[in-house]
């Protein structure tokens, strides 16, 4: 029972706490920053090609080109860009809204490099050249087809230039009209005083633009570049010039253009998905625990609140899968109030007053709720080190919600149930899902083990046989483009349209949440191909997604996700190890992690979901939520210990899972509806995600009762056992999974 002084201190901290977050999400569409998946737009991944710079200059060269970058979008129109440096030779370029793609593509990867060579008219050098044998500093280059000798040496180059506007020329056709500094300027002057007759090629990135006759000497540091010109194209080039040439060529090697439309609708999908996710849990827990349901609800309604104005406060941006972790924290938040009841709900049973129950109930489960919560903490932690993008995205938010639900349950629902208590009321009424079980669950573990090995080596099967098929474009690369045809099309006429039109090697299926909408992928950049192709056979066409990836990311993307699991599991085994300070129930432990991973997996090959960064994510979500299951279940297994030394660890075990066994079910279930919410709202890009969440929380509720708790029976029992296990793991790292197509799908 808390003091009434102190209770009304807790009552302003709270509701100081409720008016900052507030102000910090308010007007949310101020406030908030959407990702790009939910308002459109593009990323960018480019690597600078720094080969030909000079040794040393390699990272001054992407500081110039990121400021190039910069200057060009600035130009460009484009509000709030992100251009960031990623590495030592790569730059992150996100523009969100509805960006024009190709021409942002030719904007950002051109070169720009500008230069004035003149032009060798003797015939013979030339023919000389065509025959092979080029004269010493010059170089063929060709303009409209026809073949130019020009001297190599540049006589001005971009460094010269003052600016460019695009404009017409006398023949009203598109043109750039250049002005020179002023020391361009009387180089140009002399250039042309001593020329007068020759030609001058004007050269942008290796190309020649034109070659105009000087006829007389130009002494106003002016000149214009003529060509076939589009008006868009002659704006675009004056733009370049202006913003200046980059250093180095960059080329794309990743890029997710998500349109408009699919963002809009991505925002509703989550909107709607966590209403519905919400109204289940919520329903649940005030039919089940009357008062203490109410007191959960006020608690996710504040942890919702608190998790936007995290975002707000760190300036972070909630992605689609942002958006799903924060619909996950939902089920997730449930299990520290479900904790908290149920220890009240032992302590009543034991006839203690029910002050005096609340406070026990508070005080015993808060150790559990903290240690099941730091071990997916962990998880969050490694995922926002090496996750990019959308999986930061829903890093952040899932490490938001923990940190929230924690709050929420331990001090404002205490502070809750005080007033309440103050009050004088007498009961606290709750359903009971199971009346005392006593289940003998160790008797069936080596039916379960059996089991398990079964589905994991038929998982393994099949993942070895659909080979290179079970991977999505994150780790093999390719292209993935998504339209929508209006009125829609048959596929199979589609098909044979592509086929026609020589687009073969390709993939083609209809993608379900958009009406008339499809899904292309390729190994190859066919984009402006296919757009092409689109436009000529059908009226209305509209670009959804994009999204390309080269293979050395694909590359560098395994090797995070690799790094990702491995740290993760290293720092919950270290975790859990420290906190029962035995390595029996630690071990235990992660052996029923991998478990629910390697069964999540077969799942995903038995349905055929391929393996993506955000169903790598979701591994590792089942990873820690696997291990707070067990968490719980072993906490009560060391409390009981020393009440029940005499019996054998046999019973003390079985004892401990039927006392938790009402809590698992309850929280498995809240959790499973949530997940259950993402899969049939959250569209076909949440789809592989939240069934490998689904198939993983079942696992990992079955597995920290049939797998986890009988293990540590075992090392207790056989040293030889514990031996045996520490030189599998040995085995595993060393031999089989370097060697396993099935386990090594990060290396």
């Amino acid at each position: 029972m808390i003091r009434q002084p102190d209770l009304k201190i807790r009552f302003i901290v709270i509701l100081g706490i409720i008016i900052l977050s507030v102000f910090f999400i308010c007007p949310v569409g101020q406030k908030l920053k959407l990702g790009l998946d939910l308002r459109g737009g593009m990323y960018l991944l480019l690597k600078a090609d720094t080969s030909r710079l000079p040794p040393g200059k390699e990272s001054s060269a992407i500081e110039v080109a990121k400021e190039v970058i910069r200057n060009r979008i600035d130009e460009f129109g484009v509000k709030e860009p992100v251009i960031q440096i990623q590495g030592k030779d790569s730059l992150l370029v996100q523009l969100p809204g509805e960006v024009d793609r190709d021409r942002a593509l030719k904007l950002i990867g051109q070169t720009a490099f500008l230069e004035f060579k003149l032009v060798e008219d003797d015939a013979k050098k030339l023919k000389s050249a065509l025959d092979g044998k080029v004269p010493q500093g010059y170089e063929v280059s060709y303009l409209e087809g026809k073949p130019l000798l020009l001297n190599k040496k540049a006589v001005l180059n971009g460094i010269d230039l003052s600016d460019a506007k695009s404009g017409f020329g006398s023949n009203m056709m598109p043109n750039v009209s250049l002005r020179l500094n002023n020391e361009g300027s009387k180089k140009f002057a002399n250039i042309t005083r001593n020329n007068v007759g020759k030609r001058l090629a004007i050269v942008l990135d290796g190309k020649i633009k034109s070659a105009p006759v000087i006829r007389e000497p130009i002494l106003t540091g002016e000149a214009q570049i003529t060509g076939r010109f589009t008006v868009d194209e002659a704006k675009d080039l004056a733009l370049v010039l202006r913003a200046g040439a980059l250093p180095c060529p960059l080329n794309l090697e990743e890029e997710r253009t998500v349109g408009p439309l699919l963002g809009s609708d991505s925002v509703r999908r989550g909107i709607n998905s966590i209403v519905l996710g919400a109204v289940f849990v919520a329903l649940f827990m005030l039919v089940y625990y009357f008062l203490g349901g109410v007191i959960a609800v006020i608690s996710l309604i504040l942890d919702l609140l608190f998790i936007l104005a995290g975002l707000s406060f760190l300036k972070a941006t909630l992605t689609l899968p942002g958006i799903a972790g924060m619909i996950l924290t939902l089920g997730m938040a449930v299990d520290a109030n479900v904790l908290i009841f149920e220890r009240m709900r032992e302590e009543i049973r034991l006839g203690k007053p029910l002050s005096l129950a609340v406070k026990n109930g508070f005080d015993k489960a808060k150790r559990t709720i903290f240690d099941a919560n730091l071990t997916t903490l962990i998880a969050a932690f490694f995922l926002f080190i090496y996750g990019t993008g959308p999986v930061r995205g829903f890093a952040t938010t899932l490490s938001l919600g923990i940190i929230a639900s924690i709050f929420t349950a331990v001090f404002i629902g205490r502070t809750i149930f005080s007033f309440i208590l103050s009050t004088r009321i007498k009961r606290f009424p709750m359903l009971k899902l199971i009346k005392s079980p006593h289940i003998n669950f160790i008797n069936l573990r080596t039916a379960c083990i059996i089991i398990s090995l079964f589905v994991i080596g038929a998982g393994m099967f099949k993942f070895h046989s659909l080979g290179d098929n079970m991977f999505g474009i994150d780790f093999k690369g390719g292209q993935i483009l998504e339209y929508k045809i209006i009125p829609p099309v048959d596929i199979q006429k589609l098909r044979n349209v592509f086929k026609s039109e020589g687009i073969n090697d390709i993939a083609l299926q209809e993608f379900k949440d958009v009406k008339g909408g499809i899904i292309i992928k390729s190994k190859n950049d066919i984009t402006s191909k296919v757009e092409k192709m689109l436009k000529e056979k059908y009226k209305s066409v509209s670009r959804l997604n994009i999204t390309t990836i080269g293979p050395s990311v694909g590359n560098i993307l395994k090797k995070k996700a690799f790094f990702a699991v491995i740290l993760s599991i290293a720092g919950i085994l270290i975790y859990v190890a420290f906190r029962f300070k035995h390595f029996d129930f630690a071990f235990a432990g992660i052996i029923a992690l991998f478990h629910d991973v390697l069964i999540s997996m077969s799942f995903l090959a038995f349905f055929h979901y391929e393996i993506t960064l955000l169903t790598v994510t979701a591994l590792l979500t089942i990873a820690g939520y696997s291990i707070n299951d067990t968490i719980v279940v072993y906490d009560r297994i060391r409390e009981l210990i020393p009440r029940f030394h005499k019996l054998p660890l046999k019973e003390v075990i079985n004892t401990a899972i039927n006392q938790t066994l009402s809590r698992t079910i309850i929280t498995s279930f809240t959790t499973i509806m949530v997940v259950l919410a993402i899969y049939i709202l959250g569209g076909s890009a949440l789809r592989g995600f939240s069934f490998t969440l689904l198939v993983g929380f079942i696992a990992g509720t079955y597995s920290s009762i049939y797998i986890a708790s009988p293990l540590v029976l075992l090392f207790r029992r056989s040293r030889s056992g514990f031996l045996s296990f520490l030189f599998i793991i040995y085995l595993m790292f060393t031999y089989i999974i370097p060697r396993s197509p099935y386990l090594n799908i990060f290396l």
